[in-house]
């Protein structure tokens, strides 16, 4: 198999996947850019890196690169990831895919175009919590998924301006990721609530009024599902939960991130008692690391008491392993392996852009005061 060339566009968060790569078996060079070219420079002197570049186009353009994983600021993603894929280049990048449904149409259509692989990298669908309820499913153990819940609580306050008033839902897409992949099918409908009330200096950059928002979405198979996201002046702990309530079992993620989820049981119900009753327990995750090369297995295990809930991005930059529950290395390997087996990544364009686009089409609820708005299919 010919080894890639692999470029890493932004450090900030990006720095965090830089040592993956890096070690990965299958990557014959790594380069990297940052506009702050102190970090950029830390990297390059870190890793061994030579190549530079003068700015994104000349990443973009240049023909020794297979494939860009983009890790800028939201408002960056569409037209950076257009770019790389007009480039002719595979095109991996942070969520959310665009900040609208256009943006995330352009994205598709130079997909498409270019034929080559586009893969939203959705920590959430990595974690150790999501495979373990995958387990759960392909075992039998939760019987009939009755209904979903995901959450994402955070507060943005002092974080880069772009984040100032971000509609929530706009960047919904670790509650509701989850959702849309246990599902086996796609969000079709709508609505959602926006609550509460921010600063006036909030509201302006964005025009939205509401801290937090709560969406009820509707599947194609006719799965139905709740998420509740929250960006500014709300006190709740942090948290990209999942909840999937079954038949026979349900999963509950625990009450802050770090948290051991919940799994409560189901029992017979007793004679002359009214229901059935139920078997609560925590349950530590186990790793999910088998699948993935023998040299990146580490990345999975962060540093105990390195985690810091209000600040999760430059925590898991300082601890250099186990990004957002061990994730990061299993992202990395899907996206390569993609590549190297001349196959679509699981998180392709269709999956990414549902997923995201649920999420701009619940703040348009939001905005419309609950009514309706149809997910378009892409």
């Amino acid at each position: 198999m010919k080894k890639l060339n692999i470029a890493l566009l932004g450090l900030a968060f990006g720095g965090s996947f830089a040592d993956i790569y890096s070690e990965h078996p299958w990557v014959n060079e790594l380069a990297v850019f940052d506009l702050n070219k102190e970090l950029e420079e830390t990297y390059r002197k870190k890793l061994g890196i030579k190549k530079k570049y003068q700015n994104f186009e000349d990443v973009a353009a240049d023909p020794e690169i297979d494939a860009v994983h983009v890790i800028t600021p939201i408002p960056d993603h569409e037209e950076q990831c257009v770019a790389v894929l007009n480039a002719n280049k595979h095109c991996a990048c942070t969520v959310p895919m665009a900040t609208s449904l256009k943006g995330i149409q352009r994205i598709v259509d130079a997909k498409r175009k270019s034929g080559k692989n586009y893969m939203m990298m959705e920590t959430t669908l990595y974690t150790y919590q999501f495979f373990y309820i995958q387990k759960m499913i392909q075992e039998g153990v939760l019987g009939k998924i009755q209904f979903m819940r995901g959450s994402h609580y955070q507060d943005m306050l002092n974080w880069p301006d772009y984040w100032m008033g971000l509609p929530p839902m706009y960047y919904g897409t670790h509650a509701i990721g989850p959702m849309v992949a246990i599902s086996g099918s796609r969000i079709k409908r709508v609505i959602c609530f926006g609550s509460g009330t921010m600063e006036p200096w909030l509201e302006k950059p964005y025009g939205n009024p509401f801290p937090v928002e709560s969406a009820l979405f509707e599947f194609e198979n006719g799965m139905k599902a709740e998420a509740t996201r929250s960006l500014f002046e709300c006190a709740r702990a942090y948290q990209e939960g999942l909840f999937v309530y079954g038949s026979k079992a349900c999963f509950e993620w625990g009450f802050e991130d770090a948290d051991d989820p919940y799994i409560t049981t189901a029992t017979p119900a007793v004679e002359g008692r009214r229901g059935a009753g139920t078997i609560v327990k925590q349950v530590p995750m186990p790793n999910y690391c088998d699948t993935l090369p023998e040299e990146i297995k580490r990345f999975t295990i962060g540093e105990p008491g390195s985690f810091d809930p209000l600040n999760p991005q430059e925590s898991l930059k300082k601890s250099g392993a186990g990004g957002h529950h061990g994730s990061h290395p299993h992202l990395v390997h899907e996206f390569l392996s993609s590549i190297a087996e001349n196959r679509k990544p699981w998180i392709d364009e269709v999956m990414g852009a549902n997923i995201t686009a649920a999420g701009i089409c619940a703040h348009e609820s939001a905005m419309k005061n609950g009514a309706e708005v149809i997910v378009p299919e892409f």
